[in-house]
């Protein structure tokens, strides 16, 4: 039998109007981010709908990780706003903003590898109002995990690794997920089964904002995309409306 995820939905925000707490999972508004002395993001807008997985796309280089981090607060934006269900978390901590309801899986998985899985889960734990993740839920969605809680995360596979991050993601009971490249270095049939993983998130009312190299992964989970092109939004809008423009597709990422 499937497991029932708990409705992400649920975590009503405390602030930010009404209109945005329904429609507006997260909002990124003209962010602009430097390394040094070097311009990365340009102006950058988009915007998250509650419930709904938002598809970043763009070349090698192109600033997609480098967004993510700025939502999360690993880089200051120099200047913009970052709200999340309509409250500003631009300036806040990146323990501020986990706290707030922001999950990050990031590229590479990057568990502890000294930890057991057990251990990596549970230092992620947190809880909020409405909040329904918990460890039994987190190892029933991951089977593979179930009877390797006690063995160190650093001798689990590949794909092992991939649902240890997302299940420390969980722990968090995030309003609003972030993924860098899930699908990366992966077997085809375990890309399969983390498209499985997110798509029933997504059936249970998460909010994704997904960052993914497999183009037809993310053309498959996606309810929306945003194009990146050194920096600048190339386009936003719909799947539906640049599935089949081979051009757009061609110029933005290289790929059909």
């Amino acid at each position: 039998m499937a497991t029932e995820l708990p409705n992400a939905s649920a975590s009503d925000p405390a602030n930010g109007a009404a209109d945005l707490r329904l429609t507006e999972a997260l909002a990124l508004s003209g962010i602009d981010v430097l390394y040094g002395d070097s311009h990365v993001l340009h102006g950058v807008s988009l915007t998250l709908g509650a419930g709904r997985v938002l598809a970043l796309l763009g070349r090698n280089g192109a600033g997609k990780t480098t967004c993510m981090h700025a939502v999360v607060g690993f880089l200051p934006a120099r200047s913009g706003e970052i709200r999340l269900f309509g409250e500003s978390i631009s300036r806040l901590s990146p323990e501020a903003i986990s706290r707030k309801g922001v999950g990050f899986v990031p590229q590479g998985r990057r568990v502890f590898p000294s930890l057991t899985v057990r251990e990596n889960l549970l230092v992620a734990r947190q809880s909020r109002q409405g909040a329904t993740w918990t460890l039994d839920r987190v190892l029933e969605l991951f089977p593979a995990l179930q009877g390797r809680q006690m063995q160190h995360a650093g001798s689990l596979s590949g794909g092992e690794q991939q649902m240890l991050a997302i299940g420390r993601a969980l722990m968090g009971n995030p309003r609003v997920l972030l993924m860098d490249e899930p699908s990366e270095g992966l077997a085809p049939l375990i890309v399969a089964e983390v498209g499985q993983i997110i798509a029933r998130l997504k059936r249970a009312g998460q909010s994704i904002l997904l960052v993914e190299q497999n183009v037809k992964l993310a053309f498959d989970l996606a309810d929306d995309v945003v194009l990146l092109n050194t920096g600048r939004v190339a386009f936003a809008g719909t799947i539906d409306q640049v599935r089949d423009d081979h051009a757009l597709i061609m110029q933005h990422l290289g790929v059909l």
